[in-house]
């Protein structure tokens, strides 16, 4: 598959709805001077909303409207690209999806459904539902148009003047990691980012695409996917991309951090990649320039209620 022409296709189709996000160089304790992108400030708080407007503009909608499983930021970001566009959206979330998420989701106009269970619980009612109602399913992560929707970030911030070697960009189920890596086809190191409770490309790699792992953790709700996408594997074995994995406590003070330095309020998920950083889960040679993707911007509970 053409990836770059995926991806460049998808660029032009979302240009009129999705916000071009900023990008800076900072200076962190623990992180040294780094480029950063500020993907938590795109529509409903997170990178999402990129492959979710693809998607819905790949093709024609059925009259059902559209139909996703989430851990919160995708269900927000289809909800939002669907009223936009003037469709229906129907989303299943399991229940730690948390109250801010959900109450996001709700804001967005879809008809909502929590679920007890985890995101799979969710993606099996999603799938029950299209098949149901004929509704397009959009799925989180595992599917071209997401994966060229998402890799317009990576696009978009090389358009910016990026000037980093290496990338580290937090891992759920490998959307994001995934356009990454297609966009960058090698030009540029992509490091994954995931947490200790929730290893599942990591796992992938050392065990095979269908490794099985049971999440939990502060960053559940985000990068909470028990198996990766299968686009997501490949390509990071094909670019020989590897993982590092960083603790709760990791994640919760780079989050911290990026208040306190930044005046930037992230949930867990989208600290995750700095924490690799000021933990020393990874660690930059002499010389080699990092960029650290910040990606989501909804933590539970809303912190003004």
């Amino acid at each position: 598959m053409d990836w770059q022409a995926e991806i460049a296709k998808a660029a032009e189709r979302i240009a009129p709805y999705a916000r071009v996000t900023p990008v800076m160089q900072v200076t962190l304790p623990g992180a040294g001077t780094i480029e950063i992108k500020l993907e938590n400030t795109q529509h409903t708080g997170s990178f999402k909303a990129r492959g979710a407007f693809n998607t819905l503009l790949s093709g024609p909608v059925p009259a059902a409207g559209v139909v996703a499983a989430s851990g919160g930021n995708h269900g927000a970001a289809v909800a939002y690209a669907a009223r936009t566009l003037g469709h229906p959206a129907k989303i299943f979330v399991p229940e730690y999806a948390g109250p801010a998420k959900i109450a996001l989701i709700r804001a967005q106009g879809a008809d909502l459904r929590v679920v007890p269970g985890v995101y799979a619980d969710a993606a099996a009612l999603a799938s029950a539902h299209a098949d149901a109602t004929g509704a397009m399913q959009i799925h989180a992560y595992d599917a071209v148009p997401t994966l060229a929707g998402q890799g317009t970030l990576l696009r978009e911030w090389e358009a910016q003047g990026m000037e980093a070697d290496t990338i580290l960009i937090a891992v759920g189920g490998g959307g994001l990691i995934g356009g990454s890596m297609a966009w960058a086809a090698g030009r540029r190191k992509v490091v994954g980012v995931e947490p200790v409770l929730a290893p599942t490309l990591h796992r992938a790699l050392a065990e095979g695409p269908d490794s099985v792992v049971q999440v939990s953790g502060v960053a559940a709700n985000a990068l909470g996917a028990s198996k990766i996408g299968r686009f997501c594997y490949d390509l990071a074995k094909a670019q020989g991309v590897t993982s590092v994995l960083v603790t709760d406590e990791a994640i919760l003070a780079a989050q911290a951090l990026l208040w306190r330095s930044l005046r930037q309020l992230v949930e867990p998920a989208g600290a995750a990649a700095l924490a690799a950083l000021t933990s020393g889960a990874y660690v930059p040679e002499p010389g080699e320039r990092v960029a650290v993707l910040i990606c989501g911007a909804n933590p539970a509970p809303d912190p003004l209620g």
